[in-house]
């Protein structure tokens, strides 16, 4: 029985709201992420992102709230990120109704959290979100919001974080972020082809056929989009609909 691929909307949180940019940039509003993520646990999403774009320890406190708040009112897994950087951050997310935790800068620090976090709550609750930003033939990793140049290889660092316990890659490429101009598949299929955990595909959605390549040209298990979601660009009915048309195995 092949896997069912996922459809996953990401809201992007800053002061608690949802907000939408490009390549990183300039980010606008894009509504109230409670009612949001209840539209989309309705609407029939696999799954939902949730990521605090602008993170900080003081924002981190604020952040629990909201997190228990969308989870009385959807039925769906949810992953959740930003700003975590140890295991107590973890279990407080996941005590108030996260299924999953998302980490990208702090692992880079400190690529042991991945292995204790694994430890303690299972390689399920793991996520690890890598930003990838093209530099000649290859792709470095990028932290602090896509901010700072690691020198990190791509490859290298998804081979890390498997072995080290994450339970799935969400990539992002830097590059596509919010252009609508289709997913980095070329990407996409060299990590799926590098690295056994299931994979997320992020940055670039703008249409059907875009996340319909993602999974049959990228290899990826799953796609996330924000925009194109929050603004009805695209209904999720019909983006399964879709897939199930292209033979991809689908939850409808």
């Amino acid at each position: 029985m092949l896997l069912a691929k996922r459809v996953i909307p990401c809201l992007d949180i800053k002061n608690g709201r949802t907000v939408k940019g490009i390549n990183f940039e300039g980010l606008r509003d894009a509504g109230d992420p409670v009612e949001l993520a209840e539209r989309y646990s309705n609407e029939g999403a696999d799954e939902l992102v949730f990521l605090d774009i602008t993170a900080t320890n003081e924002k981190r406190k604020t952040l629990v709230p909201l997190v228990e708040d969308i989870a009385k009112h959807i039925q769906i897994p949810f992953t959740v990120g930003g700003g975590i950087g140890s295991v107590d951050e973890i279990e407080a997310l996941l005590h108030v109704g996260a299924d999953k935790v998302s980490l990208n800068s702090s692992i880079v620090r400190n690529p042991e959290l991945i292995s204790q976090a694994a430890e303690r709550f299972g390689t399920q609750c793991i996520v690890a979100a890598i930003d990838a930003k093209r530099h000649g033939d290859s792709w470095n990793v990028y932290i602090n919001a896509g901010k700072k140049d690691t020198g990190l290889n791509v490859l290298d660092w998804c081979k890390e974080v498997a072995e080290r316990g994450a339970g799935e890659i969400l990539l992002t490429s830097m590059d596509k972020d919010g252009t609508k101009s289709g997913f980095d598949n070329e990407l996409l299929r060299l990590v799926s082809e590098s690295v056994s955990l299931p994979l997320v595909a992020s940055g670039g959605a703008g249409t059907i056929q875009h996340c319909l390549d993602a999974i049959l040209d990228g290899k990826a298990d799953a796609v996330l989009a924000a925009s194109i979601f929050h603004f009805r660009e695209i209904e999720i009915n019909d983006l399964k609909q879709a897939m199930k048309e292209a033979s991809i195995p689908v939850r409808l």
